[in-house]
């Protein structure tokens, strides 16, 4: 052998150790690389002069040890039968800066005369838990919907389930769980990790149907949803394409909406146009309560 073939074949024996080595740490440790907890919260419903009250729940973890998921109910100050279960996405946490985009979006639906209840999934904010999987923030879901049926009495009829980017697809599988539930609103929202991967492209080399363990599969439970379901996405967003959102409202049955917003990034589609945002959440709360039928229609301006 030459000394030309003994340094081919020590680079593709080393290249091949890289590609099997990265593979397996994307595929073990992939849940670090979705999400993004911060610790620290900078805001609470108050700095938005909201009513609010702190809330634990407790659930068992795999360790049959109790955990504290930390939450925020937001009462209306007049009784009424209207609450959203708000779910926030991967970065940070219920108020991870002081303009705390969860916190806008909840002001806004408040407005609307909802009664608002969000969570820090374990591993975010003051939850207490280990770093979030797939399995654990579905769980945390369920639970923060238990406090509404059980605690609060609330009929799953009168419960819409809010999720904002990967908070949608943790809210879609919530509403199989639950087809009872008024509605989803989808906001900023991928069809999957999988498709996420493939958009992103730096890791298309591998084999993804091998790679992907945290599927986050919206594109799929949304075709088996029962439910009005409205879809928001930012036309400008950069961090999910807009794409996702019209291939989500594709498959999904009807009654739906799909609103889209130019000049609006992935995080500030509440606050760019304001105005349309509110009007048309409002037209698809009225629509859902006053139970029509002919809500299946495109908004896009």
């Amino acid at each position: 052998m030459t000394i030309f073939e003994t340094l081919l074949k020590f680079l593709l024996i080393s290249l091949a150790t890289i590609y099997t080595s990265t593979f397996v740490l994307l595929r073990f440790l992939q849940n670090r690389l979705i999400f993004e907890p911060a610790s620290l919260v900078l805001a609470t419903p108050a700095t938005f002069n909201l009513p609010y009250q702190e809330v634990w729940l407790s659930i068992p973890n795999s360790h049959k040890q109790t955990e504290k998921i930390s939450g925020w109910w937001i009462p209306q100050t007049k009784g009424n039968s209207k609450v959203i279960l708000f779910l926030q996405g991967a970065k940070g946490n219920m108020a991870y800066r002081k303009n705390s985009y969860n916190l806008e979006r909840v002001a806004k639906l408040y407005q609307l005369g909802f009664s608002v209840f969000m969570i820090d999934y374990r591993g975010y904010g003051n939850s207490q838990g280990r770093f979030p999987t797939e399995a654990s923030v579905y769980e945390d879901a369920l639970i923060a919907w238990n406090y509404l049926t059980q605690e609060k009495n609330f009929s799953p009829e009168e419960i819409f389930v809010y999720g904002y980017s990967l908070g949608g697809a943790i809210a879609a599988n919530l509403c199989l769980q639950q087809p009872q539930a008024a509605g989803l609103i989808a906001e900023g929202c991928f069809t999957s990790i999988k498709d996420m991967a493939k958009y992103r492209r730096r890791i298309q080399i591998f084999p993804l149907n091998l790679l992907v363990t945290q599927k986050f599969d919206f594109i799929n439970k949304v075709k088996l949803l029962e439910m009005p379901v409205l879809f928001i996405h930012g036309m400008k967003d950069e961090i999910v394409p807009v794409t996702m959102s019209q291939r989500l409202f594709a498959a999904a049955a009807a009654p739906k909406k799909l609103l889209l917003i130019p000049n609006a990034a992935h995080d500030n589609l509440a606050q760019v146009d304001s105005d349309r945002y509110i009007a048309t959440l409002n037209e698809f709360f009225d629509q859902v309560v006053n139970q029509h039928s002919s809500i299946s229609q495109e908004f896009i301006h």
